[in-house]
């Protein structure tokens, strides 16, 4: 109709922050198409007395976001933190050789189970969406050679439990129950599904 005119509406949401220095949990948000950026933080992921996993889990994971939040305001944050458990005992990363073969010697043969919390925190700071992930993953028995053969990948290093499931520590599995992107460090379908039902994406 004549002289009537026409305004095109844009929505620009505001960004999305990644409180990660993760390269695996990078990789595994950009590879799901999502548009984020990179904000590390720096807290204090010192344990509490008698704490277990998976609540550990979660309190990092709130931790970060609410770091990530008071530094970059007016944003979406997302945060997650991955632990290893055997016999619910958290498996950090090996600080050497022998501490590596020590931790991959007691997963060797066994069930253990990887936790990924996540935080995602609105644009005002409030928390939108997240939870806890558990994944079960069985080790294959190994042989001291085989143990060896694997630290000499240098890949045991700056990983929790000691592997890396993306990497040559997949030959170290007999079996994952669950989801296989939380052993890597992001549960991607949930982080997604949490993502898009508050309207971060």
């Amino acid at each position: 109709m004549a002289g009537v005119r026409h305004l095109l509406r844009v929505i620009v949401r505001p960004p999305l922050v990644l409180a990660s220095a993760s390269p695996r949990r990078r990789w595994l948000l950009a590879n799901a198409g999502v548009v984020f950026e990179v904000l590390p933080v720096d807290i204090d992921e010192r344990p509490r007395d008698g704490e277990t996993p998976e609540p550990y889990a979660r309190r990092m994971a709130d931790r970060k976001a609410a770091a990530a939040s008071a530094a970059r305001g007016g944003t979406w944050v997302l945060a997650a933190d991955t632990v290893v458990a055997l016999d619910d005992a958290p498996l950090g990363k090996p600080a050497d050789a022998a501490e590596a073969a020590s931790m991959l010697g007691r997963l060797a043969g066994r069930e253990h189970v990887v936790y990924t919390a996540v935080a995602v925190l609105a644009p005002d700071a409030s928390r939108a969406a997240g939870g806890v992930v558990a994944t079960r993953v069985r080790f294959r028995p190994l042989a001291a050679a085989d143990v060896r053969r694997y630290i000499d990948t240098g890949e045991p290093f700056d990983r929790a439990g000691s592997y890396a499931i993306q990497g040559e520590g997949a030959h170290l599995v007999d079996r994952v129950e669950g989801s296989y992107t939380n052993v890597i460090g992001l549960p991607v379908p949930e982080v997604l599904a949490w993502l898009g039902s508050c309207g971060a994406l």
